[in-house]
């Protein structure tokens, strides 16, 4: 057992608490990740809505959750992002400005910017060093809010920069895996893939049984809403890598089953926005902002 396990398993008497917000438009999750012996906290995930046909924005989502930490009385330590997300836009800084805090994403956005900035013909002026970001975490970091230690581990696969945030019992997992009937992300994205997608699950479920694992997105059939579930529950009831599902196995029914999708609605002024950081591409010379549509390229 290494550090970082060691450090897991010691931190399991550790509960954080935790408020999730819902975002329907995108089906995310978005969440208020609280010390329970202080007022530090938090927020991972957050959401700007865009209504695509008429270009406008909303910050209703994050207003919810600026009134919900304020009302408390909290301090928001870190704004994380599990990953650059390609089916929303991120409010980061928006919350940032209004609530302080450290913008952390995984180190590797860079490869995400590098990619993305040629498919969006981005200019000079957009750094792909990951610079928009307060911190860039490696596998292995740890970071503090307030008295807990939370631990940031690599989980690539769904795209390069994929980081889980294990925190106290909590481990935040972004778009790596679903509840037990929604199975696994998708892994066709630019550095996507499903071999590496697998490996990352595996280090998710080798977590503690007890870990809570809260989602990113949910889309349920036929039952409520969900966005919590366990190690051991996505271990034995996982559809897609529940103990017995072999690597080879996986890959197979992956890659099939991405070949079937449709790309996100969102995706196109997702990834310009968010591999920002959450900031909008610079206004032209009349100060008006404007995202791009490449044709034919993703």
């Amino acid at each position: 057992m290494n550090k970082v396990e060691l450090g897991f398993t010691a931190q399991m008497n550790v509960k954080p608490e935790v408020q999730q917000f819902f975002d329907a438009p995108t089906n995310t999750f978005s969440y208020v990740v609280k010390d329970p012996n202080s007022n530090a906290c938090a927020i991972v995930d957050s959401v700007m809505d865009l209504d695509y046909a008429s270009g406008r924005t909303d910050l209703s989502g994050a207003d919810q959750i600026i009134a919900y930490v304020k009302n408390r009385g909290l301090e928001v330590q870190w704004i994380i992002e599990t990953h650059v997300h390609a089916d929303h836009l991120s409010a980061a800084p928006y919350l940032q400005e209004a609530l302080g805090g450290s913008l952390g994403i995984g180190a590797n956005i860079n490869i995400v910017q590098e990619t993305f900035g040629k498919v969006f013909n981005a200019g000079t002026e957009f750094q792909r060093d990951g610079s928009q970001f307060d911190r860039l975490f490696q596998d292995g970091d740890s970071y503090q809010i307030g008295g807990m230690t939370a631990h940031a581990m690599h989980t690539p696969g769904h795209t390069p920069a994929c980081m889980t945030h294990v925190i106290g019992d909590a481990a935040f997992v972004g778009d790596t895996i679903f509840m037990p009937e929604g199975g696994s992300a998708r892994a066709d994205f630019p550095g996507g893939d499903a071999r590496v997608l697998y490996r990352s699950i595996q280090k998710v479920l080798s977590l503690p049984d007890e870990t809570r694992l809260f989602m990113c997105h949910d889309y349920p059939d036929n039952r409520e809403l969900s966005w919590v579930t366990s190690v051991a529950e996505e271990r034995q009831h996982n559809i897609h890598v529940h103990e017995g599902i072999s690597e080879d196995q996986f890959v197979q029914m992956r890659e099939a089953r991405d070949k079937t999708l449709d790309m996100p609605r969102l995706i196109l002024p997702s990834l310009q926005v968010n591999m920002r950081a959450g900031h909008l591409p610079p206004a032209e010379a009349d100060g008006k902002v404007f995202l791009k549509v490449p044709l034919n390229i993703l």
